[in-house]
């Protein structure tokens, strides 16, 4: 077994040091959990330096694994673009623990671990015995994360979570897409990762809590809370107006202009926060009629009359390039910017220097891309250790950690509890 919980103490050693600091070595994660905001959270832990295992179910294991795009092995072994990016930094171990069997190698290892992620539909953890009352009786150390749609509490309690059923649940849908247009989905899962994100908060919470007492923690997470959280201000306004927000599309409900523009070749964003920077933008764009500019000086005045401030700045930016645009507005300190597809994103030169996009050979699929965890500790960003597993990839090494015996596992193996991955 790995070395037990590092001494916080311990990692200022590398204070100084010009490798990545490993934070959470001697941590180990049984995740439980599958698709994104349970997988993403502990994958950040694994990136963190702790060691993570993935229970897949033999077979099909996360359901992520199906989804497209795909990169397709030689013997026909596939790894999606979901699975790819939310799993690296992980062992998989492939077994049932819908038998009892499994169950009782789950309790075992749950004895040896410092954190358990899970995220099954409501009831399902307890049926399965891995809920945190089960397990933390088992080790009272143990710092339990449960991720849901709406929590334990309500009467929604035992509704499942999806990042669409809370955006619209939530009021997302609703201040989405254009004025009188229908609600628009947000297509890459805030809901969903944001969890993920939140869980992560609360976990290192309850390790440093554990640090300091001892006690493990029930940590309880929900796509519902998240999206909640994430409305804040929104409903901040809404409770002290009255009103429902109107729809402002790309744009933003309390500031404009605050959106996408076109100029004479390509569309821009533009980002007007205050009434300094609206002076600025008039001057450079050539808005020079004091007696029409009255009518539109202060944002509130600009909010109000939204159509017609867009259609101003609109017909001001028409007359020049995006790149006129952005080198002037950019030399006045005014917030602007293209509007990028993804490939120009990730093969911008910020993009490139960022060390945000990872370029890795994966044993199986070849030359793969990723992304980096968006932190850095001590100027460095984390290394990936371990690239996305296949499924089962680990189960005899992580079974034999355990002190199974060969004989042991075959009988697993035969019974069709255990699967382990072919990897050549």
């Amino acid at each position: 077994m790995i070395n037990r919980y590092a001494k916080f103490a311990a990692m200022t050693e590398h204070k100084h040091s010009k490798e990545p600091v490993i934070l959470l070595d001697g941590v180990r994660v049984l995740d439980l959990s599958r698709v994104l905001a349970g997988p993403l959270c502990a994958q950040y832990l694994g990136d963190m330096g702790a060691d993570v295992i993935k229970l897949e179910t033999p077979g099909d294991g996360d359901d992520t694994r199906s989804w497209p795009e795909f990169r397709v092995a030689p013997d026909g072994q596939r790894a999606s673009g979901p699975f790819l990016s939310a799993n690296r930094n992980k062992r998989s171990l492939a077994l049932d623990i819908k038998s009892e069997e499994g169950r009782r190698i789950v309790h075992q290892l749950v004895q040896k671990v410092d954190i358990v992620i899970e995220s099954f539909a409501p009831g399902v953890a307890q049926r399965l015995k891995v809920d945190a009352e089960t397990l933390r009786a088992l080790n009272p150390r143990l710092i339990h994360c449960s991720i849901s749609g709406f929590g334990s509490v309500g009467p929604m309690r035992h509704g499942k979570g999806y990042d669409l059923i809370l955006q619209a649940f939530s009021g997302m849908l609703s201040i989405t897409g254009d004025d009188g247009s229908p609600p628009m989905r947000s297509p890459f899962s805030p809901v969903d990762q944001g969890t993920g994100l939140h869980a992560l908060i609360g976990i290192l919470g309850a390790l440093y809590r554990r640090q300091i007492t001892g006690d493990g923690c029930d940590v309880e997470a929900s796509l519902f809370d998240t999206s909640a959280a994430f409305l804040g201000y929104f409903l901040q306004n809404f409770w002290e107006s009255g009103r429902e927000p109107r729809k402002a599309g790309v744009g933003h409900a309390s500031l404009c202009p605050y959106g996408v523009f076109d100029t004479a070749d390509a569309p821009l964003i533009l980002g007007i926060a205050n009434d300094t920077l609206w002076r600025k933008f008039c001057a450079l764009a050539g808005l020079n009629d004091m007696d029409l500019l009255e009518s539109f000086a202060t944002n509130a005045l600009r909010v109000e009359r939204r159509k017609e401030t867009e259609e101003l700045v609109t017909q001001a930016l028409g007359y020049r390039s995006r790149d006129h645009w952005i080198k002037l507005f950019d030399e006045a300190g005014i917030p602007c910017g293209a509007v990028h597809t993804l490939g120009e994103m990730s093969t911008h030169p910020h993009s490139q220097a960022s060390g945000m996009i990872l370029d890795y050979e994966h044993h199986h699929f070849g030359a793969l891309k990723g992304v980096a965890q968006p932190l850095r500790f001590d100027g460095h960003r984390t290394k990936q250790r371990l690239v996305p597993p296949l499924c089962g990839e680990h189960s005899m090494d992580i079974l034999r950690e355990m002190g199974l015996t060969e004989s042991d596992i075959d009988k697993l193996i035969s019974k069709g509890l255990v699967t382990q991955a072919a990897t050549a």
